[in-house]
């Protein structure tokens, strides 16, 4: 279940309600080397979760000029050369000209002004709009010839929250991060020094980076990403058959705006299935509408209805790319080496001048050395660079004094 976050922890201001900010939101950022991990509170529970890598931007909403290197009228759009290599999607309806079909508004060769509307996902490269507004197409015109080319990056987690939520207190641990972002809101952006996620946030993501779920009254969600959908699957626990069927509904029931606040503190994306604990098909209909209400405050997401065999149909508009690719699922090497990275960040913020060394097995250290500008953040925070230790036998990563000589 998403944790519950006490603001005064979180250095929420003081006076305002109970997310510390009028409009019942808060940003929280956390700058790490390597990671940026940007947190959404509204009533004290994370509804959104983002970690981002500056080495590894998702894309979305870069500006881009791109060339056209193949129409594709059977797929109702065509295919552009982006830069990095990449080759984007451009449909049909997004190709500024809907008025003719793709064969005849773009040839091969041809010139865009582009936005990347979608992620890569799956092996496919990015979507891209070539409906632009006019100060993104005067961005693109300005930039200096030459295609494919990258013009300008899309807009981060916090600034993407903070335009959606206009009244919510923006809170960050980084002082240039949190110089940028004041530039553009203000008085909302309040740098601190010590890190903005406390323990409960920390537990919260570490939760949303797992496939378990407690459940209030007891059993747990089981979230299994695959490649094609997500299957969820509620599960009432040992006591189920003791606690008749009327118990069981109500846990379905109660279960409801757990499920929901996951789905979309995840980002979860594309066809979702909800298998639902101890009902019958008949039973399972009846949480059509209170599994809706449990959705709207999420427009991305709806529910198409239940399947023969009585599970929740959903599926979820993608942008970006869900937190468990971000992570790795299981983790992978590198969100393991960059958690560490973090430890180590704030116990050297913690005992200034004290050398230390991370533990860890060669692949989780090989991760973090080929990731751009990781260790060298460290070392421009702490003043000292970090010693890595391969150890075939480490379990988890772990962070120690640097042994000498």
């Amino acid at each position: 279940m998403a944790a519950a976050i006490d603001t005064a922890s979180t250095g929420a201001p003081s006076g305002a309600s109970s997310t510390g900010a009028p409009s019942g939101a808060t940003i929280l950022v956390s700058v790490s080397p390597g990671e940026v991990r940007t947190a959404l509170l509204q009533g004290g529970i994370v509804t959104e979760a983002w970690v981002e890598r500056a080495a590894h931007p998702d894309g979305v909403g870069d500006l881009q000029r791109g060339r056209v290197t193949a129409v594709a009228p059977a797929m109702a759009g065509a295919f552009v050369a982006l830069a990095g290599g990449e080759t984007g999607f451009l449909p049909e309806s997004e190709s500024g000209d809907t008025r003719r079909p793709i064969a005849q508004a773009v040839n091969e060769g041809m010139i865009l002004p582009l936005r990347v509307s979608r992620a890569a996902q799956g092996g496919k490269g990015p979507r891209v709009s070539a409906r632009l507004t006019p100060d993104e197409f005067a961005r693109v015109a300005a930039a200096p010839h030459g295609a494919p080319r990258l013009v300008a990056r899309g807009a981060d987690a916090a600034t993407r929250l903070a335009l959606r939520h206009a009244r919510a207190a923006i809170i960050v641990d980084d002082l240039a991060s949190a110089a940028a972002l004041r530039g553009r809101f203000g008085d909302r952006v309040r740098h601190q020094h010590h890190p903005a996620f406390d323990d409960t946030l920390e537990a919260a993501f570490d939760e949303l980076a797992g496939p378990t779920v407690a459940l209030p009254g007891g059993g747990r969600l089981l979230i299994h990403p695959t490649p094609a959908l997500v299957a969820i699957d509620m599960d009432a626990g040992s006591a189920a058959g003791a606690r008749g069927s009327g118990a069981v509904a109500a846990l379905n029931l109660a279960a409801l705006p757990v499920l929901a606040r996951q789905i979309r503190a995840r980002n979860l994306a594309g066809p979702i299935l909800v298998d639902f604990a101890g009902l019958s098909p008949r039973r399972r209909a009846a949480l059509d509408e209170p599994l809706k209400a449990a959705l709207a405050a999420d427009p991305m997401v709806r529910l198409l209805g239940f399947t023969k065999l009585g599970m929740a149909e959903l599926v979820r508009e993608r942008v970006h790319p869900p937190l468990h690719e971000v992570l790795g699922w299981p983790e992978s090497a590198l969100t393991r080496g960059l958690a560490a990275l973090r430890r180590a960040a704030r116990e050297a913020a913690a005992r200034p001048g004290r050398r230390l060394a991370l533990r860890a097995t060669p692949a989780v250290l090989a991760a973090i050395e080929a990731e751009p500008g990781a260790l060298a953040a460290f070392t421009a925070a702490a003043g000292v660079a970090l010693v890595l230790l391969p150890d075939a036998t480490a379990t988890l990563p772990a962070i120690e004094d640097a042994p000498h000589g």
